[in-house]
């Protein structure tokens, strides 16, 4: 069995990531990009899946990990009754070959090591062809199946048994061994070896040199640049694009069925990853994530999509790997995602939004934005009445969802202004009757006068927690007495143990068999919300407790199961992440401006 969700870190090199466990053993890799095919499915199945073990023979006695400060790579002290040893794992940022490092280093005594390899390609289903090649101090291993070779090298000596690689070996106090296992075409020759101490030091630097640029200097700093460095490590480098989350189908309820993959990029993310980047001061992030989304959107309006892939790809058609058991048997495991062809309509508020602001911050502007932009606009006018998915992308009926209503009228919101502020041309009049006749309309069907709240859907009694995004975008302040009875709402009916669910489940048709944990993004909304409210004492407290859920090197999945006190789902979330990020600055007194201020700037008058 795995280790639990909250007991993995990662590490990555800009195009792909690893989780590596409390126990020493790397149970997840996709190689050569994020949504690969995965050589190490452990984590999805059992160590036959594939996984890539290091660690001591005899139990050990204490395991503590840290990332080195401002950095992505992980250290993991190993205690002993022999002795003590510091492993080091980190993937150097890509520069052609695709490289996993491991390190182990002798602190105190004698150490009896072992590793075990057992590469599985295609998810678990392809055992490879395995040759040894012994050139000097080393043992070379190579495997490959069809267009896949993993190239290990290290002084360890190595033996095949039941197709699996072990070996055996011993640290002392002062020395080193060394593993490196790299990614490369099979028709190529084996990449050449390479200096793993430089390769340290130049990842060091690398990382180092990148946190040194974060402008965020108020309280909470470790856990902002660690929620920034964990969301520069999901984006794709060589096209911006940034993946939901490393990993498919960890469950939203342990042995249940809400199973995704989110190894994808999803549109939703976009303004609020744009602010926390641009804000933090990573423009160049910000405008390579900005690029990806024009090209992504390039084409006919009618066939945007809410997700794609990470080099802007459409086809992420939904199977089930019905080999792999699951996570603690939540099946089924799913590689790509259905939901990509879903309607929803507030991916167009995100968009327009995410250009919006991306104009303000000062972004070079993008080839074609405003016609992309302009194209979108036009045809929200003839869907936006429309029942869609909604924004928890249900597989049961579409509905009138109110969030999605709120984010059309974002979309016609930020297009208007985008002709007021900049003089592009536009249909103005007709813009600003729409937006107003929207706004209306979901103000007196999306509101529930019973319940003193805005409710899931048109006509409804039911809650939802996307609704707190109303005074963060700008529909409505947060002194409209409809936003502060759903915040009092959200609080009285979906809060459980201190934090928000996103709906119930047993009372929404999603489609699903009912049962998740507390979306974390949503709870850190509510964290914003409070200090809008101007509730400081209340938000601080919620956040620094929301803080003290992430895992031990600072690391969040999408949802919490309180009663349990564990992670669920995807891992590590962006969105998790981003919204940390996001919430710190909004309670940061010293932060101007503010991203829940940045967005809410834009609310009409009109309702």
């Amino acid at each position: 069995m795995p280790e639990r969700i909250e007991d993995y870190a990662l590490v990555g090199d800009g195009e792909t990531a690893a989780l590596v466990s409390r126990n020493g053993s790397i149970d997840w890799l996709c190689w050569p990009r994020f949504d690969s095919d995965a050589c190490f499915a452990a984590l999805l199945g059992t160590p036959q899946h594939g996984r890539w073990l290091i660690a001591p023979r005899n139990a050990p006695a204490r395991v503590t990990r840290r990332y080195v400060p401002d950095t992505l790579v992980l250290e993991t002290e190993i205690d002993t009754a022999q002795g003590r040893v510091l492993m080091t794992d980190f993937m150097p940022p890509r520069g052609g070959v695709s490289d996993v490092i491991r390190i182990v280093r002798g602190l105190e005594g004698r150490v009896p090591m072992r590793t075990e390899l057992i590469i599985r390609f295609g998810y678990g289903a392809v055992i490879p062809w395995v040759t040894q090649h012994r050139g000097g101090p080393e043992t070379e291993l190579r495997a490959i199946a069809g267009p896949d070779m993993l190239t290990l090298r290290t002084q360890v000596k190595l033996r095949g048994e039941d197709h699996r690689t072990t070996g055996e070996f011993e640290v002392a106090a002062g020395e080193t061994v060394t593993f490196v296992m790299s990614h490369s075409p099979s028709h190529l020759d084996p990449p050449p070896p390479i200096d793993v101490m430089a390769a340290l030091a130049d990842t060091l630097a690398y990382w180092r040199d990148w946190s040194g640029k974060c402008r965020f200097q108020g309280p909470w700093r470790e856990a902002v640049m660690r929620s920034l460095i964990t969301l520069k490590s999901l984006i794709y480098a060589p096209t911006g694009g940034i993946v939901a989350a490393a990993t498919t189908s960890l469950p939203e309820r342990i042995g249940g069925v809400r199973n995704w993959d989110y190894r994808y990029c999803w549109l939703r993310d976009a303004t609020f990853t744009l602010l926390s980047l641009m804000n933090a001061g990573y423009y160049e992030e910000a405008q390579a994530w900005r690029g990806w989304l024009v090209r992504a959107l390039a084409g006919s309006p009618d066939q945007a999509q809410i997700m794609y892939g990470v080099a802007g790809e459409r086809r992420l058609t939904e199977w089930e790997v019905d080999w792999l058991p699951g996570f603690e048997g939540a099946k089924p495991v799913r590689v790509g995602n259905a939901a990509s062809r879903q309607l929803q309509l507030d991916i167009y508020g995100e968009i327009a939004d995410a250009f919006h602001h991306a104009r303000l911050g000062g972004l070079k502007p993008a080839k074609e934005e405003w016609a992309v932009q302009r194209a979108l606009t036009a045809h929200l006018e003839k869907i936006w009445s429309e029942p869609d998915e909604g924004i928890w992308e249900v597989r049961g009926r579409r509905q009138q969802f109110t969030y999605s209503k709120v984010m059309a009228w974002v979309a016609l919101d930020r297009a208007i202004k985008a002709i007021e502020t900049y003089h592009f041309g536009g249909p103005l009049a007709r813009w600003r009757e729409l937006r107003e006749r929207i706004h209306a309309e979901t103000c007196a069907r999306g509101f529930n006068s019973r319940l003193g709240s805005f409710v899931q859907a048109f006509d409804s009694d039911r809650l939802d927690a996307s609704l707190l995004m109303i005074p963060l975008v700008g529909f409505l302040p947060a002194s409209d007495p409809r936003v502060r009875g759903t915040l009092d709402a959200v609080g009285r009916h979906l809060m459980v143990d201190g934090l928000v669910r996103r709906y119930h489940t047993s009372e929404t048709e999603d489609g699903l068999p009912p049962g998740e944990g507390a979306f974390l993004a949503c709870s850190f909304w509510y964290v914003d919300n409070l200090a809008l409210a101007g509730r400081y004492d209340e938000a601080r407290e919620m956040f620094e407790h929301l803080l003290t859920l992430r895992n031990d090197v600072g690391l969040l999945a999408e949802e919490y199961d309180a009663h349990a006190q564990r992670q669920l789902g995807n891992f590590p979330q962006a969105f998790s992440h981003v919204a940390l990020v996001g919430s710190a600055y909004n309670l940061n007194a010293n932060e101007c401006p503010r991203p829940a201020e940045q967005r809410g700037a834009s609310a009409a008058q009109a309702g």
